[in-house]
């Protein structure tokens, strides 16, 4: 037979349902995703082309259809082997079996019917397949209209055919393309076709719209907290606002609330968290156990920004205690910064607010109440030359008793003339600085050093010059590049005697390569080092044909010209210092997958090694990667420290990751930290098993009395796991379980996949 066509307009017809969800791993999509479907083109909007072998019109007003019928529109297309249509009544009508797909699933039934008038298509016996994200499932009925799937007696879950480790049965489940959620009433939660969980209602992600329920748990047992559990509870208060509340059993030490509030304006973003443990079971010496912490950033106008970020306990072991994501439990002060900077054409000012809250047994800290800080951005030019002033006043304050100074005031200048040519080949670069500085300080002291009123003022010179050169080479890679950039720096600072000005915020800097070329051995002005001296260095680098980067090699020594200048005449309290300091970096990227990087500070007199670490990495594919480090340091608060540590994640199967990571201490001869998991994924669930072993951090105890046989570990395991498409990330990276220790991995910025 010839095929007859039918044309028929409903203007009432506007069915529709979307979702977005995170994309899911590649390896699911075509076992367990419908293909994306896309209207014919030429459809008026509101009409359906109908294709059938056979028509036969009733009245003016229907027809029906029979024979390979085929309906397509600007929402969806359809498939049966009848259909019958009534224009009048705005109902239409279709026996299987029946293909039903849109923009959003592809449907099977055995009948459809649909009122265009409500805008509503049900269909019977059906089983679908979601198109733009992982879903599938069935139905006695199946309704659509504007905004939601209703699945009545229905089924959901995200596993492939043939492999349905869970499944949700109910008796009534919402897909809902407003909300971007599921909802269920009568729900049995299924687990390899076992039943295992019965809820009255439940609610599930089906996009990545926000909406408020609980997040998946983690819970698993430890030396240190006994059996724990975790279970969060999102809460979506409105588009810009949101709060993440955390019951926390630990058997050990009772139940802490643990809660985080985010908000977004026009202005502003930021969050506010607290953590709240009412009486520790442990610590029955304590009372309540808190974390506060507050951090915002703050766009006020063009030239306007502020910044908060601030963080108090309760007491000083809260951390190494109970552990926080908002602070380090190696940390041994917290940070509490305001900070408001103007951006001016010339001038950029920043007025901060600092103090930090001291854990342990150490010596607390000077607030900064407030420093006003002033930098020209857009220097003055006279000729060839370029003119700058950087100032900046401050207030410090300390109330603890046994200092001398309780309070000082500072006011700093540092007006700066400069000459820099540039060229391809070299540069050469002069700078004239004089540091004048102003200090009144509060003495609580009769028999001090300290004075109360003093003005010091400093001149500064440097000098500094490079060469660039540059050769072809195939050493590494075939028609390569060499650079060789030797340089050379003179500073100048004379000798003056600063022992009657208190340290505020001064410290040593690093005595790494690149800070032998810096002008200046302290943070802060409370100490301005001497300075006669030469400092030469190079580096080389080899660049492949593509212009990446594939080896570079720095070395560098400072050489003093008197003896006043030399560091050891100006130590800054117990850090040591060395008179003739080599320092040297490298770095060699032989392959995209392959990088080692390495540091060493060597004191040529002493002939001792200062400081080295050295890392090699590997990134390989299907999710490879393995570290060794190894780290030295010959004085850290007295103590010598050497470690090494490896770090590894390797697929042992289809769909199976392993991860470990070893650190250990040489000089104590002992683990520091022990971490090892195994992690299962696949299209619709994963798991993640971890153990640990770490060593414990009591900060009122000092680095020295940490013998081998006073060591306290925590030992323990953990479990997480997820049912993909009931909430939880869609996919699991093994590298963040690597980040959970106390040494946790860090990519290489060379490495690429």
């Amino acid at each position: 037979m010839n095929k007859s066509r039918g044309f028929i307009l409903f203007c009432g017809l506007c069915i529709s349902i979307s979702s977005q969800a995170k994309d899911a791993p590649l390896l699911c999509n075509a076992i367990n995703k419908a293909p994306n479907w896309s209207p014919l083109k030429n459809i008026q909007f509101g009409s359906m082309v109908i294709q059938s072998d056979d028509v036969e019109l009733l009245g003016t007003e229907s027809a029906e259809f029979s024979g390979d019928v085929n309906i397509n529109s600007t929402k969806f297309n359809i498939t049966a082997s009848a259909a019958l249509v009534d224009k009048q009544l705005g109902l239409f009508n279709a026996t299987g079996p029946i293909s039903y797909q849109d923009l959003i699933a592809k449907i099977k039934s055995s009948g459809l019917n649909a009122d265009f008038n409500s805008s509503e298509i049900n269909l019977l016996g059906a089983e679908y397949q979601l198109s733009q994200q992982l879903g599938r499932g069935s139905a006695e009925k199946l309704s659509i209209n504007k905004n939601e799937f209703i699945l009545s007696d229905g089924s959901y879950t995200t596993c492939p055919i043939g492999n349905e480790v869970w499944s949700i049965q109910a008796d009534k489940i919402i897909l809902s393309q407003e909300e971007g959620w599921g909802e269920t009433y009568g729900m049995t939660f299924k687990v390899l076709d076992t039943p295992v969980l019965y809820l009255p209602y439940f609610t599930y992600p089906i996009s990545d719209k926000r909406q408020s329920g609980f997040l998946i748990p983690s819970f698993g047992p430890s030396s240190k907290y006994g059996f724990e559990v975790a279970t969060p509870f999102y809460w979506n208060i409105a588009p810009n606002f949101d709060a993440t509340i955390t019951p926390r059993y630990m058997a050990n030490q009772g139940i802490q609330m643990n809660s985080e509030f985010r908000y977004l304006t026009e202005q502003h973003q930021g969050l506010l968290a607290l953590e709240f443990l009412n009486e520790d079971k442990s610590e029955k010496e304590l009372n309540e156990r808190y974390l506060v912490h507050w951090q915002q950033k703050s766009n006020i106008s063009e030239d306007w920004r502020a910044s908060i970020d601030v963080t108090n306990v309760s007491d000083d072991n809260y951390l190494t205690d109970l552990d926080s994501s908002y602070a380090n439990k190696t940390e041994t002060q917290l940070n509490r910064t305001g900070i408001l900077t103007y951006f001016g054409k010339i001038w950029q000012t920043d007025v901060k607010v600092q103090n930090f809250e001291v854990l342990g047994d150490h010596l607390a800290s000077y607030s900064a109440l407030p420093q006003i800080t002033f930098n020209q951005i857009k220097a003055l030019k006279w000729h060839d030359f370029q003119l700058t002033l950087n100032g900046e006043m401050s207030h410090f304050r300390n109330s603890n008793s046994d200092n001398r100074i309780t309070e000082a005031s500072r006011f700093h200048l540092e007006p700066k003339i400069q000459f820099n040519f540039q060229d391809f080949g070299w540069s050469f670069l002069s700078e004239l600085s004089i540091l004048q500085t102003h200090y009144q300080q509060n003495i609580n002291s009769e028999n001090t050093v300290y004075e109360k009123n003093i003005n010091r003022t400093l001149p500064k010179i440097r000098l500094h010059s490079q060469l660039n050169l540059e050769r072809k080479t195939n050493w590494l890679v075939k028609n390569g590049a060499q650079t060789l950039e030797p340089q050379v720096q003179y500073l100048y600072v004379p000798t003056r005697d600063q022992s009657n000005i208190g340290l505020y915020d001064t410290t040593k800097l690093q005595d790494d390569f690149f800070g032998l070329f810096r002008d200046k051995q302290f943070s802060g002005v409370d100490r301005i080092a001497a300075a006669n001296q030469f400092t030469v260095g190079a580096t080389t680098r080899i660049f492949s044909e593509k212009n990446d980067e594939v080896f570079n090699l720095s070395a560098g020594q400072t050489f003093y010209l008197s003896d006043s200048a030399k560091p050891t005449n100006q130590e800054l309290g117990k850090q040591k210092n060395y008179n003739s300091l080599f320092a040297g970096e490298a770095m060699l990227h032989w392959h995209r997958r392959w990088y080692l990087g390495a540091g060493i500070q060597y004191d040529v007199d002493g002939k001792e090694l200062i400081q080295s670490h050295m890392t090699l990495d590997y990134k390989g594919d299907n999710k490879q990667l393995v570290q060794l480090n190894h780290r030295f340091a010959n004085d850290v608060s007295d103590n010598t420290i050497e470690q090494i540590g490896a770090f590894t994640s390797i697929p042992i199967a289809d769909n199976w990751q392993f991860i470990a990571s070893y650190q250990r201490d040489i000089e104590h001869n002992r683990s520091v930290e022990i971490l090892s998991g195994l992690q299962y994924e696949s299209c619709c669930w994963a798991i993640q098993l971890t153990g640990h072993r770490q060593i414990e951090t009591d900060l009122n105890q000092s680095i020295s009395s940490l013998e081998q046989q006073n060591a306290v570990f925590n030992s323990g395991f953990r479990l997480n796991f997820v049912f993909k498409g009931l909430g939880g990330k869609s996919n699991y990276d093994a590298k963040k379980l690597l980040e959970q220790g106390i040494f946790g991995y860090r990519r290489p910025y060379f490495i690429n996949n």
